[in-house]
C-alpha cells in the first residue's frame, strides 16, 4: 500500500510542531533537534518538518512504499513514460535508508518515490540547491547520480 509523502520546511520547529498536532491530533512519531515526522493512517500520509531549507515552504513531494517491488514498478512506470529518474540505492535521508527514485513534474516540483527499510542515526547525506532557487531540498539526489534505469532492479 503507498501512502502520500509531504516534506514541509519550517521557520520555527517547536512552534510548527505544536500546531500539526493540533491539526492532526496526534503526537509526531519521529522528533529530533531539526526533523519531525508523522505517519497517519487517516489520511494515509508520511508528513515530515524540518529547519534544514533556508526557505520555509514545502520542500518536496513523494510517494512512500511497502516494498522494494513496488519501487521498481513506481521507477518502471516514469520510465516507461519517457521520464528520467535520479536513483538512490541505501541512502540516508530524514533519518532513514532508504531507496528512491526522483523525479521532477513539468513545473519542477520535486517527486521522491522511496522504500524506506531502516532508521538512521543522522538526518542525510546529500543535499544540493532545489529547482535552482538556492534553498537546499531535503535529501534530493546530486545530479551525478542521474541514471535512467530503474534503481532496484
Amino acid at each position: 500500500m503507498k501512502r502520500l509523502h509531504v516534506h514541509v520546511s519550517v521557520d520555527d520547529l517547536d512552534r510548527s510542531i505544536a500546531f500539526y498536532q493540533t491539526l492532526f491530533g496526534a503526537q509526531p512519531g519521529v522528533v529530533k533537534d531539526d526533523y519531525a515526522k508523522w505517519m497517519l493512517d487517516d489520511p494515509r500520509v508520511n508528513f515530515a518538518i524540518s529547519k534544514r531549507s533556508a526557505k520555509a515552504g514545502v520542500d518536496h513531494v513523494g510517494i512512500q512504499v511497502d516494498s522494494a517491488e513496488e519501487l521498481a514498478e513506481l521507477a518502471g512506470r516514469l520510465h516507461a513514460a519517457g521520464e528520467t529518474t535520479r536513483d538512490q540505492e541505501a541512502t540516508t535521508c530524514c533519518y532513514a535508508r532508504s531507496d528512491k527514485a526522483w523525479v521532477q513534474d513539468p513545473s519542477g516540483l520535486h517527486w521522491e518515490t522511496f522504500y524506506t527499510f531502516a532508521d538512521a542515526p543522522v538526518y542525510g547525506e546529500d543535499l544540493v540547491p532545489a529547482a535552482g532557487d538556492g534553498n537546499a531540498a531535503c535529501c534530493v539526489p546530486k545530479p551525478a547520480v542521474a541514471r535512467a534505469s530503474a534503481c532496484c532492479g
